[in-house]
């Protein structure tokens, strides 16, 4: 059989921990083969061995049956293959076309010439249908854009092995569609794909065979059409998945959060939240549906304290909290699970043990007097840690050395620890696998039947739809309807969210 990629028996370790044992991985040309896995299985760790950034203890790699060492990814450039990493590696004052030609920049005369470098983006661009705009700042593109330049710098360099980790992690539902249409062409121009992900939908899609890895072993490899999502699930996570959320009927209690005519700007003073209402009772989960960019951050920056709202009132138990500091509003009450857990979430050259102690740090029994007890911080965050299956080989393990669905669920266990009245879970499941995901639902739930009050933002129509139990619609700034997921469709919802009117609007507002 020819493979273009044959990857046999390799063994990685890092000190304390086997991240691949003997995993053997076989892609032929024009395939697109998925890498499955839990968070933390080994994935990205097989992929940066097969880039050259991380040399194996033992195994082979064959490239188009060929024996190599690849010691750094410009020998994995050499051969041909190329790797988009899950957080992009672009220079954000750069031009689209400088990060592109970056260390390959085509030369006259001894200076770069940036008319030809133009020239070919625009070209390889229209080719494979990725519609760049050459001359963009990278930090004035959204992300799904940036994914683009990273494909566009492997094609510049010849790649036809290409390999994406996590690609659609975070992009929109609309993103996701395009990005498949690309692989789609890239296939069709005779290159090769290994994607890295744990999102069955996308793999049953788009992808002819399947390897599953499980904690660092290799557990086989499927071809898609012989399987379903949910015997994927069980190979990837060990045990069934159950897919369908149950929950309970509840009554909502009383009213926990009251937002009335909010208005809050942006960072260019552009009104991103609009004169918004909207109403959270104890015991409900109501999730926000809308997409990207109609005022979901700013609404939660506004109720968390992150951003001043220009007008209109945020009240908490009755309690006007509009324009308190972040800490304030949290000893009010509320919980925050931010939606880019890096930035807001975690403090990533801390141990995982003080992470679990940024909201309470300051009181006792975790400090008396300024002076910090990190014993008892320890024994609180270990006993957090065991709740919530965080797995970390010990506390003082930097944040940064877990697995993005072990960092969540350590942000998840500090936030729901204090008992908020009002927990705001912002994308809590972006780029996690079904089985953290199946858990943290889980956590959704228990909070709600304890009667608090959850409010859910998400651009995953599936989990807004599965875990709510009433919808509020977000367009321009505003909700725009509020429905129940039993008496709508996904279809209906994507229209409200797209501006539409329903023939009848469902629900009350």
């Amino acid at each position: 059989m020819n493979y273009v990629i044959e990857m046999l028996n390799i063994r990685k370790e890092f000190p304390g921990i086997v991240a691949n044992n003997n995993i053997t991985l076989q892609v032929k040309p024009g395939e697109i083969h998925a890498l499955l896995g839990e968070n933390g299985a080994g994935k990205s760790t097989l992929m940066n061995v097969l880039f050259g950034l991380y040399q194996p203890e033992q195994g082979q790699i064959r490239v188009r049956d060929k024996n190599v060492e690849i010691n750094n990814p410009n020998i994995a450039n050499e051969l041909g293959i190329g790797m988009v990493h899950q957080h992009f590696m672009l220079v954000e004052p750069f031009t689209v076309t400088e990060n592109i030609i970056l260390g390959s920049e085509p030369k006259h005369r001894g200076k770069i010439d940036y008319k030809k470098a133009e020239q070919e983006v625009r070209e390889i661009s229209e080719r494979y249908g990725l519609q760049v705009d050459p001359q963009a700042k990278i930090r004035d593109i959204s992300v799904g854009m940036q994914q683009r330049v990273e494909i566009l710098k492997m094609l510049y360099r010849g790649a036809d092995i290409l390999i994406l980790d996590e690609p659609t992690a975070v992009l929109t539902p609309q993103e996701i569609q395009e990005l498949i249409q690309i692989m789609r062409s890239l296939i069709a121009e005779g290159k090769s794909i290994i994607l890295i992900t744990h999102k069955l939908k996308e793999i049953m899609e788009v992808c002819d065979r399947v390897t599953v890895i499980r904690k660092g072993e290799g557990i086989g490899t499927v071809e898609v059409a012989d399987t379903n999502p949910t015997e994927l699930a069980s190979l990837m996570v060990g045990r069934e998945v159950n897919f369908a959320s149950t929950k309970s009927e509840k009554v909502p209690g009383r009213e926990v959060l009251a937002i009335e005519g909010l208005v809050v700007k942006d960072s260019r003073k552009v009104d991103m939240v609009n004169g918004l209402d909207l109403h959270v009772h104890a015991g409900e989960i109501v999730g926000i549906a809308g997409v990207d960019g109609n005022g979901q951050s700013e609404l939660i920056e506004a109720i968390t304290g992150l951003r001043k709202a220009e007008s209109g009132s945020i009240k908490l138990n009755t309690q006007d909290i509009k324009n308190l500091s972040p800490r304030k509003v949290t000893e009010q009450g509320v919980a925050h699970i931010p939606q880019d857990r890096h930035k807001f979430g975690l403090i990533l050259d801390f141990p995982i043990g003080e992470n679990m102690a940024l909201q309470t740090y300051y009181r006792q029994p975790f400090s008396k007097m300024g002076i910090l007890n990190y014993k008892t911080i320890d024994q609180h965050a270990a006993a957090l840690i065991d709740e919530y299956d965080v797995r970390t080989p010990s506390t003082s393990t930097k944040a940064r050395a877990l697995s993005g669905g072990n960092q969540q669920k350590a942000i998840i266990a500090r936030e729901i620890d204090r008992s908020p009245d009002l927990l705001i879970a912002a994308q809590p499941t972006r780029g996690l696998d079904v089985g953290a995901i199946e858990f943290i639902h889980q956590k959704l739930f228990e909070e709600r039947n304890n009667d608090r009050a959850v409010l859910l933002v998400s651009f995953e129509l599936e989990e807004i739809m599965n875990v709510s139990d009433r919808i509020a619609v977000m367009y321009n700034g505003k909700i725009v309807a509020i429905v129940k997921p039993s008496e709508t469709s996904e279809q209906q919802l994507g229209l409200l969210m797209a501006g539409s009117k329903l023939p009848e609007q469902v629900g009350d507002h």
